[in-house]
C-alpha cells in the first residue's frame, strides 16, 4: 500500500489503483503522475474522474435508490419471493466463508471461461480471514443448511462495492441470486442509507453477465465517468507502438496476447475522452 496526496493506492497485477470509492475525485498533475509511478514501480496507474457525468465509454454499474419489491417487474418479484422462500440470506463473519465457502468458490470458477486459476483451499481461507473493511454475506439452502452462495462487499465512505460474488451452479434453480441481491440492496440503500451500491466498472477483459443481470432485473444503471491512465515510460512506448495493430493482436489466443489486448482496450477507452 502506498499513500500519495492523502489517498491510499494498492497494486493489482502491476497496475496501481486508488483505494477509494469511485465517486471520490482524484486530480494528479503530470509531475505527480511521474512521481507516483516512480515511487510504486507500477507499470501504470489508473483512476477515474468526472463521476456520474454525460454518457461516455467508461462506467460503473450502480444503484442509488431502493423501493422494495414495487420497483421490480412481476417476473423478478416472483423470483425474489421464491429465492427468499428457498434460501436464508445472512451477514456472517469472514471465518464462516473461510470454513464453508470453498466448494461454492471452486464450483463457480469451474463454470467460468477465464484465464484465472482456481486457488487452493488454504489460500482461499487465508484470503477470507485476512480481509478487512469487508461485509460478508452467505446464502444457505433452507432445507439442508448448506451454503450455496456468498458475497464479499467492500465498504468505503458511505458506499458499497459488491466485490466478489459466487453462486454454486447446482443450486441456481433455488434463485439464490434474486434473494441475495434483494436483501443486500435493501440493507445498504434502505437500512444503512448509503449513497449507492455498485458492482464495479465496465469489464474490459471479458463480458460479464452479472452486470447485465443487475441492470435488467434490479434497476442498476451506468454511472458514466472518465478513465485516466498514466504509463511508465517503457510501457508507454509499447502501447504507442502496438496500438495501431490492436485488431490484429486481438485475433491471437495465447495468454500474453490477451494481456496486451486488455491493455490496448484500456488505451482505446482513454483516447475516447480526447
Amino acid at each position: 500500500m502506498i499513500k500519495f496526496k492523502d489517498t491510499n493506492w494498492y497494486p493489482y497485477h502491476g497496475v496501481l489503483l486508488p483505494k477509494i470509492p469511485p465517486h471520490q475525485e482524484i486530480v494528479l498533475s503530470k509531475k505527480e503522475q511521474r512521481e507516483l509511478l516512480k515511487k510504486s514501480q507500477a507499470y501504470l496507474i489508473r483512476w477515474t474522474s468526472d463521476w456520474d457525468t454525460e454518457k461516455s465509454e467508461f462506467w460503473y454499474i450502480v444503484k442509488d435508490d431502493f423501493n422494495g419489491l414495487s420497483e421490480l417487474s412481476s417476473n423478478t418479484r416472483s423470483k425474489v419471493r421464491r429465492g427468499l422462500k428457498n434460501c436464508k440470506v445472512s451477514r456472517v463473519l469472514a471465518d464462516e466463508i473461510a470454513k464453508n465457502g470453498y466448494e461454492v468458490y471452486a464450483s463457480a470458477m469451474n463454470c467460468y471461461k477465464t484465464n484465472l486459476n482456481i486457488i487452493s483451499k488454504k489460500e482461499f481461507s487465508n484470503n477470507k480471514i485476512n480481509s478487512e473493511n469487508y461485509d460478508i454475506w452467505a446464502v444457505y439452502e433452507k432445507s439442508t443448511g448448506m451454503m450455496i452462495a456468498y458475497s464479499s462487499n467492500k465498504i468505503e465512505k458511505n458506499s458499497c462495492t459488491y466485490t466478489e460474488i459466487k453462486f454454486h451452479p447446482k443450486y441456481l434453480k433455488l434463485y439464490p441470486s434474486y434473494a441475495l441481491f434483494y436483501e443486500m440492496n435493501s440493507y445498504y440503500l434502505e437500512e444503512k442509507n448509503f449513497l449507492y451500491v455498485n458492482d464495479g466498472a465496465k469489464s474490459i477483459a471479458h463480458n460479464t453477465n452479472i452486470q447485465n443481470f443487475l441492470v435488467d432485473k434490479f434497476k442498476f444503471r451506468k454511472a458514466y465517468c472518465r478513465l485516466n491512465i498514466a504509463y511508465r515510460k517503457d510501457i508507454a512506448i509499447v502501447v504507442k507502438v502496438l496500438y495501431p495493430f490492436r485488431k490484429i493482436i486481438s485475433k491471437f489466443n495465447f495468454s500474453s496476447a490477451k494481456k496486451i489486448v486488455v491493455l490496448l482496450k484500456q488505451e482505446e477507452i482513454r483516447r475516447s475522452f480526447g
